[in-house]
């Protein structure tokens, strides 16, 4: 019992900077959009993982022995993990230019703040670890660390376009050059053999806002490319580049809100797709909420 008294900051940095890694490693998978690649991308990621928690664990010594002084690293902390995701963003951004179907701005500022926001998760939960096992002992460090991981997983996923919208497949209609996705117009296709190639391989989906705020959401334009390009990503887009008519599309009703999509896979499956495009993630920068404001909250006289 005294050597756990005499080493407890020793224990309480261990079990923090222990279970701030397995955090960042539980947060990091690489999925079907490939991002981040394994195995660099991954070592790049971890190792940043390893020095978050670092920083976590450390700082509780520092507050207890009133080393304040010692706390204002986290400030460097800070300006290091926005460089990473500035090095995201440009790392995507290059890639990006590469795509069939690109992920757009959006999505792309988007995986670069979670990238940013899961390594301030790390901090928090090797924070919460090292605190409770030097106050009281290492194992309500470890239950204080599971807590944590499981705060993490929380905030690490989003909604998904199930949450915001009714999905719906719809037949394409060619009404001469015109391309129709149910009553949707979508474009113009002068080609008869692109015609043919869209009515060979194309899915038709109207995606339908739940609510005002999501009739918003579903408008922006980087949550259109986002759709775009998740599908694409997986289950491929029949298509090359410089094939401008053969391009997937979303399009919007304007009077209704409605969304019709146009989808040109590589493996034409309705029902897969069909249950992909619930799962498509919402990104954060395109949720808008109209009905909070003041003004649409006043009541008419």
């Amino acid at each position: 019992m005294d050597w756990f008294d005499t080493h407890r900051y020793t224990i309480g940095i261990v079990v923090g900077v222990t279970f701030g890694v397995l955090a960042r490693m539980n947060m990091l998978r690489t999925d079907y959009r490939q991002y981040p690649t394994y195995p660099h991308g991954k070592i790049i990621h971890i190792s940043l993982g390893v020095i978050a928690a670092g920083l976590g664990a450390v700082v509780v010594p520092a507050l207890l022995d009133k080393n304040y002084t010692a706390v204002t690293f986290l400030s460097l902390a800070a300006q290091q993990f926005r460089d990473v995701r500035n090095m995201e963003r440009q790392s995507l951004s290059k890639i990006d230019e590469l795509e069939l179907v690109p992920r757009g701005a959006a999505y792309i500022e988007g995986i670069a703040m979670v990238f940013e926001g899961r390594n301030y998760l790390v901090i928090f939960t090797s924070f919460l670890a090292s605190l409770f096992s030097i106050w009281f002992a290492w194992y309500w460090g470890i239950v204080a660390a599971l807590f944590s991981i499981w705060i993490a997983n929380y905030f690490k996923s989003g909604k998904n376009l199930e949450t915001i919208a009714d999905i719906e497949q719809v037949p394409i209609r060619l009404d001469g050059p015109d391309l129709f996705v149910g009553s949707i117009f979508i474009m113009n296709v002068g080609l008869e053999d692109s015609r043919q190639k869209i009515q060979e391989h194309g899915l038709g989906f109207l995606v339908k806002p739940k609510s005002r705020n999501d009739r918003v959401t579903l408008a922006n334009l980087g949550q259109r490319q986002a759709i775009l390009h998740d599908i694409s990503t997986l289950f491929g887009v029949y298509r090359d580049e410089g094939e401008p008519s053969l391009l997937p599309m979303a399009k919007l009703d304007m009077n209704t809100g409605t969304l019709g999509l146009l989808l040109l896979p590589q493996e034409k499956n309705a029902e897969k797709t069909f249950i992909a495009l619930h799962r498509v993630p919402i990104l954060e920068s395109a949720v808008r909420k109209p009905s909070e404001a003041g003004v649409n909250k006043r009541k008419e006289a």
